[in-house]
């Protein structure tokens, strides 16, 4: 997960991918690498970017299934969230656009629900959090 500041708010990278679906940057772990490796290399893959700054205390791990030629297919992929001050973006063959996006927009744009958990984490992380509900003291 990639963000970047612009006038102090956090900007987040999302990828516009060939289904149709916008989605954080990831990919599959390569054989020998560790995740935060895998992560520094999907980026730089998938985006250009290679000035990237670990934001620490956000590690998440998410697992699913889809569909690559009729097989079902188990994917574990574990997120970082790091900072970058690179606004370019060079998108692979993977990919249809790429956009950077406010809070709000993060949240209305990204398909899967997984991927709105971790922005909001990250939102938190970074002291802007969505306040919660207020509780009833009942």
């Amino acid at each position: 997960m990639v963000f970047r500041r612009e006038s102090g708010t956090p900007l987040y990278l999302l990828l516009e991918y060939p289904a149709g679906h916008w989605d954080l940057p990831k990919g599959n772990i390569e054989k020998g690498e560790e995740p935060l490796q895998t992560m520094l290399r999907e980026v730089r893959e998938e985006a250009g970017i290679v000035d990237l700054r670990v934001v620490p205390g956000f590690q998440h791990k998410i697992e699913y299934f889809y569909r690559r030629e009729g097989k079902k297919v188990h994917k574990t992929v574990v997120f970082f969230l790091s900072e970058t001050s690179t606004d370019k973006v060079i998108i692979s063959f993977e990919h249809k656009a790429y956009g950077w996006f406010d809070y709000e927009e993060a949240i209305k744009t990204v398909t899967y629900p997984n991927a709105r958990r971790l922005i909001k984490e990250a939102e938190t992380l970074l002291g802007r959090g969505v306040p919660a509900a207020p509780k009833r003291a009942d």
